[in-house]
């Protein structure tokens, strides 16, 4: 009678556990197709809305500034984590999908004080969210638009995905839908302005829940005959071997020597993804203390007379495994600006806040178009 009681009860579970690895397995095929239906294939080319204002359409100062900040979508500040950034594929381990609100807020609401503190001409912004559940669908391009009404702004969408279902084992606790993208405002009216969809995917399913990495190209007639063309990036991230940031690379190399062979003025800034040539990732940790690592760009990867720009005594970056302590969590120089030979470069800066609203820290350069 117990043999048969323990049989009956052995066989219950078995039933259950089937069941529920047949839900389980429901629940991953629902999402693989339905984010195979609802992917975001942008084409090639788009060009992008401008919303122009009263912006002067001639640049006519020679003088410019820039200042190129990834946002960090308002939801990596200081007081948060970030479930992804200890590989929470299937759990989040008690880490933030995304922040509560209250801290989200705070960290939108931080972001016009930077741009008001630091006036430019040019505002290369990157992780800047419209309509995402990662950031209580607060739309982080209209809150930039109110601070500098009279300038010119485009979006170009790098990130559009109905439900992204990480962490794989907390469906309650998805990430779901993500809009946001790149944020381009300028004292002057762009001529035209365009994405460039970068080469190089991830292999599916992946590929259907990360982002889709592009250029925003905008081009500004100069008084003086030549174009000013200004390129806000956003390269790939989660690249394990390397090629797709190859790839990557090599299409925008080509694309700015065809501009600069045609007599432009090249200006490319935002999140590399990537150190500076010769720029140690570890600079800030020389002690071996940190838990990622950036690659370098090859120091022969533009011309010589190529200037990469940055500020080599503060950080860009930082891990967001735990929120951050200073001098104890890792961080990195991944934000700068490249520009052409007639582009001089008179003074560049990154803004220490101590990443108080984002997982970024701006860069502002002011240069000289020669």
């Amino acid at each position: 009678m117990a043999a048969t009681s323990i049989f009956s009860f052995l066989l219950r579970l078995l039933r259950w556990l089937g069941l529920f690895v047949l839900l389980f397995f429901a629940y991953v095929t629902a999402n693989l197709v339905y984010g195979t239906l609802t992917d975001y294939q942008p084409e090639e080319k788009i060009t992008l809305d401008i919303r122009a204002n009263s912006a002067p359409t001639i640049v006519n100062d020679s003088l410019l500034s820039f200042l190129s900040w990834n946002l960090g979508y308002g939801g990596l500040g200081a007081q948060s984590n970030f479930f992804y950034g200890g590989g929470g594929f299937l759990r989040s381990h008690g880490k933030m999908v995304r922040s509560p609100r209250p801290l989200v807020e705070q960290y939108v609401a931080g972001m016009p004080q930077t741009i008001r503190e630091n006036p430019g001409d040019f505002y290369l912004l990157q992780e800047v969210d419209v309509a995402s559940k990662r950031s209580y669908y607060i739309d982080q391009q209209a809150t930039v638009a109110q601070i500098r009404p009279q300038y010119a702004a485009t979006f170009a969408v790098n990130y559009q995905v109905q439900r992204v279902p990480t962490p794989l084992l907390e469906p309650w606790n998805s990430y779901g839908r993500t809009y946001g993208g790149l944020g381009t405002f300028s004292r002057y009216a762009p001529q035209s302005a365009q994405r460039l969809q970068l080469p190089g995917v991830a292999q599916w399913p992946n590929r259907l829940f990360l982002l889709d990495r592009c250029l925003a190209v905008h081009r500004y007639p100069t008084a003086w005959g030549k174009e000013l063309v200004v390129v806000n990036l956003h390269n790939s991230a989660f690249d394990r071997d390397g090629s797709i940031k190859a790839v990557q690379m090599e299409y925008l190399k080509n694309l700015l020597l065809a501009e600069y062979n045609a007599g432009h003025y090249l200006v490319v800034g935002g999140d590399w993804n990537q150190c500076p040539p010769g720029f140690a990732f570890d600079t800030f940790h020389p002690e071996g203390s940190f838990q990622s690592y950036a690659p370098n760009i090859a120091a022969d990867f533009m011309p010589a007379d190529w200037q990469w720009v940055y500020d080599p005594k503060v950080p860009t970056n930082r891990s967001n495994r735990t929120v951050y302590r200073p001098g104890e969590t890792f961080t990195t120089l991944i934000d700068y600006f490249l520009v052409s030979p007639n582009v001089a470069v008179l003074e560049v800066q990154c803004i220490d806040e101590q990443f108080a609203d984002s997982d970024h820290q701006a860069v502002r350069m002011q240069v000289r178009l020669r």
